[in-house]
């Protein structure tokens, strides 16, 4: 493991100890270890350097709006590659929230989140990517149940 020291005036070092804080880490070093994870991880995202991802889309809709809660499924069910899983939750007598849980190369994880999110009564559309390394080749389990095929995705850094 390196170490290295940064000098933070007494101000900046204050902010950071009560970020740190109220975020729950131990330590100065997790925290700062978790930043330079992130902007990383959005370096390679911003470099098209991360092919493969694993992503949440959220998004608020009104169900009411004509067909769109169809056109919604539609749009899931032609990127069944994509689409892990979905969770639907109602928010009140007319909105509705969904996140879908993505998987699969980034730039098509994109594509669909914002095809998605252009839908004419989607608001609120939120995309989070994680870069993972994507192994090129699936395995089989058992597991007392049978037999079962998968592709592992593991975080980068």
């Amino acid at each position: 493991m390196d170490r290295f020291t940064i000098s933070l005036d007494e101000s900046l070092a204050q902010a950071f100890d009560r970020l740190i804080h109220a975020r729950g880490y131990a330590n100065r070093s997790e925290a700062v270890r978790d930043l330079i994870r992130r902007d990383l991880e959005n370096q390679r995202l911003e470099n098209a350097e991360a092919p493969h991802c694993v992503a949440t889309l959220s998004y608020v809709y009104n169900h009411h709006e004509r067909r769109l809660a169809e056109r919604l499924t539609e749009l899931q069910h032609d990127a069944h590659d994509l689409v892990v899983s979905s969770m639907h939750v109602h928010l009140d007598h007319d909105n509705c929230m969904e996140t879908l849980f993505l998987r699969g190369h980034t730039d098509a994880v994109r594509s669909f989140a914002g095809k998605l999110s252009a839908e004419r009564g989607v608001r609120h559309g939120s995309l989070n990517l994680i870069p993972v390394e994507h192994g090129t080749e699936g395995h089989d389990h058992g597991h007392g149940h049978g037999q079962h095929h998968h592709v592992h995705s593991r975080p980068t850094t």
